[in-house]
């Protein structure tokens, strides 16, 4: 269970600013959801889905495509952060993504963030959200971002 769970309805949302929340739970990544990963989105680099040559790089084995690591988004973050009372939620896009480390397979990854920005955007909020995902066997980060979400009523 989180430690830090946001739940607010989207008329809170103006008062989020500064708001922490997280870590979610420990998620583990494994090899199939890589290697269906790679199958949907071309992303065959044998990094991810060769045992051999991946035990051959500087990392010794294989790992997460970066772009799988930050889909897991949706997953860890209901886990922290809801708001309710919405009529449409959207991702907005990010405004910064970074990977500053390897995800390898079978490692377990989570997320904590804060909303930093709430913006009146007509008929709706937008917060900005800088998150980041720990992996439970490094000490750097897997990927940091700042996520844009939007919330209408």
């Amino acid at each position: 269970m989180a430690e830090n769970k946001v739940s607010v309805t989207v008329d809170q949302l103006p008062q989020l600013a500064g708001k922490k929340f997280g870590p979610s739970s420990w998620r583990p990544v494994t090899q199939d959801e890589v290697d269906l990963y790679a199958r949907l989105s071309g992303d065959d680099n044998p990094i991810h889905v060769d045992a051999d040559f991946a035990a051959s790089t500087p990392f010794g084995t294989r790992i997460a495509h970066g772009l799988l690591t930050l889909s897991l988004v949706v997953p860890l973050m209901r886990e922290v952060f809801e708001v309710t009372e919405v009529g449409m939620g959207i991702n907005y896009g990010f405004n910064r993504v970074r990977f500053p480390a390897p995800v390898p397979v079978g490692a377990s990854i989570r997320v904590h963030g804060e909303v930093t920005k709430v913006t009146d955007v007509g008929g709706g909020w937008q917060i900005e959200v800088p998150i980041t995902f720990e992996v439970d066997s490094g000490s750097k980060p897997a990927c940091v971002a700042e996520l844009v979400l939007r919330y209408y009523k």
